[in-house]
C-alpha cells in the first residue's frame, strides 16, 4: 500500500509556479497494477518521483507498508568508469542480496554480452536501458514504479520486459505511466488520472482511460481506441 496525504508539490521558475500536487489524499491498494494518466506536462513522472523519494514534495507525506522500487529503468545512479558488471554488484550490496545471483540474472536477461565488464561510459543508449531494466527487475519490491521502461529497445527486449514485468507483477503492487492505452491493460486493473494538480483514483482502469480521454478533449469510449496514444 502506497498512501499519500495532504501532499502538495509547486515548482517555482522564472517568476512563474507550476503545480504538480495540489492536496493529493489518495491510497493505492496493496497488490494492485495502477495505470497513471494524465496529459503531457501534468507531473506523471515528477509524482512517481517523489513516491520514489527522489523528489521532496511541498509538504505533505508519502507512506508504504512495504518496500519501494526506483523508478524502473532508472540508470542515473550508475557510475559511468565503472562496468556494467561492477555496478550491478555495487546495488546488489545496498539491498543485501546475493551478488552472484543478480550479476548472473541481469548478466543473462540484458544480453550485454562483453559489455558487461566494459565500462558504462561506453554503453549505447539501448545498451544502458537493458542494463537499467534487468538491474531494476533483479530486486524483489512490494511496488514497482514504472515510467514508460517497455518502450525502449527492439521489439524483442520489448516482449520479454513486458512477460517479466507480469510475472513480478503476480505477487507484487505497482504504479505504471505510460502513453499507450494498450500497455496499461496489459499491466494494470485500476487508474489514476493527474489534472491540474489534483489525482483520482478508479478501481476500474477503464473508467479512468475514460476520464483521461474526456480531459484530452478526445470523443470516444476506452473499447475503441485498442492502442490509443496521448501524443499521436
Amino acid at each position: 500500500m502506497v498512501r499519500l496525504e495532504n501532499l502538495n508539490k509547486t515548482f517555482h521558475v522564472n517568476g512563474r509556479s507550476k503545480v504538480v500536487a495540489n492536496d493529493i489524499n489518495v491510497t493505492f491498494p496493496t497488490g494492485r497494477a495502477v495505470g497513471l494518466l494524465g496529459r503531457n506536462g501534468a507531473g506523471k513522472s515528477t509524482l512517481l518521483n517523489m513516491i520514489a523519494g527522489r523528489i521532496e514534495p511541498s509538504s505533505g507525506s508519502i507512506l508504504s507498508t512495504g518496500s519501494i522500487s526506483w523508478p524502473v529503468g532508472f540508470a542515473g545512479s550508475f557510475h559511468r568508469d565503472l562496468t556494467g558488471e561492477q555496478n550491478v554488484r555495487f546495488v546488489a550490496r545496498i539491498y543485501g542480496l546475493d551478488t552472484e545471483e543478480v550479476c548472473d540474472f541481469v548478466e543473462k536477461f540484458a544480453e550485454l554480452g562483453v559489455h558487461f565488464r566494459l565500462p558504462y561510459r561506453s554503453y549505447s543508449s539501448g545498451m544502458r536501458s537493458r542494463l537499467a531494466f534487468a538491474c531494476s527487475m533483479s530486486v524483489p519490491f512490494d511496488t514497482y514504479l514504472i515510467d514508460e521502461i517497455t518502450a525502449v529497445g527492439d521489439a524483442a527486449f520489448r516482449q520479454r520486459c513486458n512477460e517479466l514485468l507480469a510475472e513480478r507483477l503476480e505477487t507484487a503492487s505497482a504504479i505504471v505511466v505510460s502513453h499507450s492505452i494498450s500497455g496499461l491493460r496489459r499491466l494494470c486493473i485500476s487508474g489514476a488520472v493527474l489534472e491540474n494538480g489534483k489525482l483520482t483514483y478508479y478501481s476500474r482502469l477503464n473508467d479512468a482511460i475514460q476520464q483521461h480521454l474526456t480531459n484530452m478533449g478526445v470523443d470516444a469510449e476506452p473499447e475503441d481506441l485498442p492502442d490509443y496514444d496521448e501524443e499521436g
